[in-house]
């Protein structure tokens, strides 16, 4: 037995199934979590962010992750010291669940089928960020923690800039390939610094690319010759050459790190607004 509709019951079903599907982007728009600056970067600065470890394909030296529901962190059997998002992740179980918010929201929209997943990432990600943005802001912070875990989702905010073409947008990024096979795409308004420190380092030599590189005390940074950031300047200005920053945040009792970082907490103290280094 089939079932007839009437030309207003299908009008009736139609409205009601847009009005779901709207009311269900709009619940994914308002549950994306974007920042506004924090004790490193001032309130122009808007902050995206992604579970650590679990998003960051080329990460080594700095592999951390932080169990979603318990915080534990499990440490990579190459790292050298622990990744600082990780471990405030490990901390703040508000910090998880945004998180891992983000992350679940992404891969949600990448599954509609009806456009390629970098356009569907692409439009929450837009949508997220206008109804963040202010008159504040002229920058945004790619990932505080996480990284590009995808091509897909790297494209997605390539697009997301152009959107916004007075907005700078800048990341420290280990997943170096992706940079690298879009080079010719990425709009002017897009700063990537590599991360040394991963699987994918031979290419930032190789390609030319800028890069940042964590050391344990001050006396390395210098004997490197690397001048210091302290706010991410050094990340975002055409102008600045390779840079290094401060190891910084827990790490893995009586490790090389761990020792460093006491000795750094005890002479320079940890990031600030208003703290400065030499090289």
């Amino acid at each position: 037995m089939g079932f007839s509709f009437k030309r207003g019951e299908i009008r009736l079903i139609f409205y009601l199934t847009a009005s779901l599907i709207v009311l269900g982007c709009l619940h994914m728009i308002i549950k994306l979590h974007i920042s506004q600056g924090n004790s490193k970067l001032i309130d122009d600065t808007l902050i995206f962010s992604l579970p650590s470890g679990f998003t960051c394909p080329g990460a080594k030296d700095c592999l951390s992750k932080a169990d979603r529901k318990t915080g534990k962190i499990t440490d990579g059997k190459n790292q050298k010291f622990r990744c600082f998002s990780a471990s405030q992740e490990a901390v703040y179980p508000s910090l998880r669940k945004a998180v891992w918010n983000n992350f679940t929201l992404l891969k949600k929209v990448s599954k509609d089928l009806s456009k390629p997943p970098y356009l569907s990432m692409r439009n929450l990600l837009v949508a997220g960020i206008k109804k963040k943005i202010n008159h504040k802001i002229n920058k945004l912070r790619i990932h505080v923690g996480g990284d590009f875990y995808s091509e897909d989702y790297f494209k997605a905010w390539l697009l997301a800039a152009k959107t916004f073409p007075s907005l700078i947008f800048y990341a420290y990024t280990k997943s170096i390939p992706f940079i690298v096979s879009n080079l010719n795409d990425i709009p002017s308004n897009v700063k990537f610094v590599c991360s040394e420190g991963g699987k994918f380092d031979h290419l930032i030599e190789e390609y030319g690319l800028k890069r940042a590189k964590v050391v344990f005390s001050l006396d390395e940074a210098k004997e490197l010759g690397l001048d210091l950031d302290h706010d991410d300047s050094h990340a975002y200005d055409d102008s600045a050459e390779d840079f290094g920053l401060l190891i910084h945040g827990t790490q893995k009792i009586n490790s090389s790190a761990s020792k460093a970082w006491k000795k750094i907490k005890k002479t320079v103290g940890g990031y600030s607004k208003k703290r400065k280094y030499g090289k």
